[in-house]
């Protein structure tokens, strides 16, 4: 695991105990405020490169191309970012990839006003991926080491499913409001200003990020000189694996539903209130993500992974006979009830499993699943949508919940009872 801590804001994480402070004692609350804004760029990234392309070369197929480049950018350099986070501690390697990222997003600007070609489009739109700090991640990662570096042993199961809750609910917030603050900057300034203002957001909030004291803590799994005592072969076990894989799930629904509540929309003649409508969706998502901190201990993990995994998919399936807007509000407000506690879940799960000493690295695993299923779903339901259809894009939305549905089935089967995994 890494370096240290990510203190909770809501619930219980925050309160002492009788064996210790609290999280939110012990981090500050500075540190929620600037990991919260910290994290914002990340959400505007597949959204505002998409946004830019579109409006500066007229072209959706390109746009959806650029998307899946920042996200295969971020699947093949994310978990090597966090290894090396793991390994050298998140300080340096936040500070460097903080001025990378906010360069890469001002020249990716630059390159596709000034007509470059497309190819060249494509390869800044994967250093763009390639060089993200996923703030998200690392906050997790800190948050794991400082409850199983510094809390009792009594108090780390609750603690750590309260901190999980409110992460998510802050990636959820995030998620929602940073495609809306997209589409502000864009309509009210130009379509590039929300990539530059990514560019100034990533430079001050990230750079903040990392160099706040939580960031030179490094986990007391790690020896002297940085080594992990376990091997780089545990982070591809299949109980790993298989939340990756349920992530990615999650990741391939938010790209495919927004692109195609967006296509449903403009059939309407209204595209620019897809973002309100998808707002139902994540504002009770994240409401309910919270309230997973006070479910009771014997509604298992693996439980609830099928459990919320499953009314997600039952709300998708609705996407097949909606009709209306208010319709569609109906089908959004079901899936939402799913898919917070789904990703909690999944984070809960990757938590307890991550190897010892490689939390960052397991952490940026799943946040690389996250924005490659995004990347990848909002492509691939763009093309869809302008091709064939709003009608066969609305299908996607429900091929990816089935991917989260059927991972937890497999979880379910690889999850053995009174494991730290199951009781956590």
């Amino acid at each position: 695991m890494t370096h240290a801590t990510t203190p909770t804001p809501q619930h219980h994480p925050q309160n002492p105990t009788p064996e210790g402070p609290g999280l939110l004692r012990i981090a500050g609350l500075p540190y929620f405020l600037i990991a919260f804004v910290a994290r914002l760029p990340f959400a505007m990234m597949v959204v505002g490169v998409l946004t830019v392309v579109v409006s500066a070369r007229g072209s959706l197929s390109l746009g959806g191309l650029t998307s899946a480049a920042v996200g295969l950018g971020t699947a093949c350099f994310g978990p090597l970012l966090g290894a090396a986070a793991d390994r050298f501690g998140q300080r340096t390697v936040l500070l460097i990839l903080a001025i990378a990222n906010g360069a890469m997003l001002v020249l990716f600007t630059v390159v596709v006003y000034a007509g470059a070609a497309d190819a060249l489009v494509l390869i800044s739109a994967f250093g763009i991926g390639a060089t993200a700090p996923q703030v998200a991640p690392m906050s997790r990662s800190r948050l794991v080491t400082m409850i199983t570096d510094r809390m009792p042993e009594a108090v780390r199961s609750r603690t750590l499913s309260g901190t999980m809750a409110y992460e998510s609910a802050a990636d959820e917030t995030v998620f929602v409001f940073g495609p809306f603050i997209v589409g502000i900057l864009a309509s009210a300034l130009s379509p590039w200003a929300p990539l530059v203002g990514a560019a100034v957001l990533t430079v001050v909030f990230v750079g903040a990020f990392a160099l706040h004291p939580s960031a030179r803590a490094v986990s007391v799994h790690r020896d002297s000189s940085g080594r992990a005592p376990s091997s780089v072969s545990e982070l591809f076990a299949p109980k790993v694996l298989i939340v990756v894989v349920g992530i990615l799930g999650v990741g391939m629904f938010f790209g495919t539903m927004l692109t195609s509540l967006t296509s449903f929309m403009a059939d309407r003649g209204a595209p620019e209130q897809a973002g309100l409508l998808y707002g139902v969706m994540g504002v009770g998502s994240a409401i309910l993500a919270l309230g997973v901190a006070w479910l009771p201990a014997r509604f298992s993990l693996r439980a609830r992974w099928l459990v919320f995994s499953g009314i997600l998919l039952s709300g998708s399936v609705l996407l097949l006979f909606v009709d209306s807007p208010a319709m569609m509000m109906v089908a959004l407000a079901i899936m939402g009830i799913g898919i917070g506690p789904t990703l909690v879940t999944q984070y809960s799960f990757g938590a307890a499993r991550s190897p010892l000493g490689r939390s960052a690295t397991v952490m940026t695993m799943l946040g690389s699943g996250i924005v490659v299923g995004q990347s990848l779903g909002a492509a691939v339901a763009g093309e869809l949508a302008e091709n064939v259809g709003t009608g066969s894009a609305l299908i996607l939305p429900i091929l990816a919940a089935a991917v989260a549905f059927a991972a937890g089935l497999v979880n379910w089967r690889l999850s053995i009872p009174g494991r730290r995994v199951a009781s956590t």
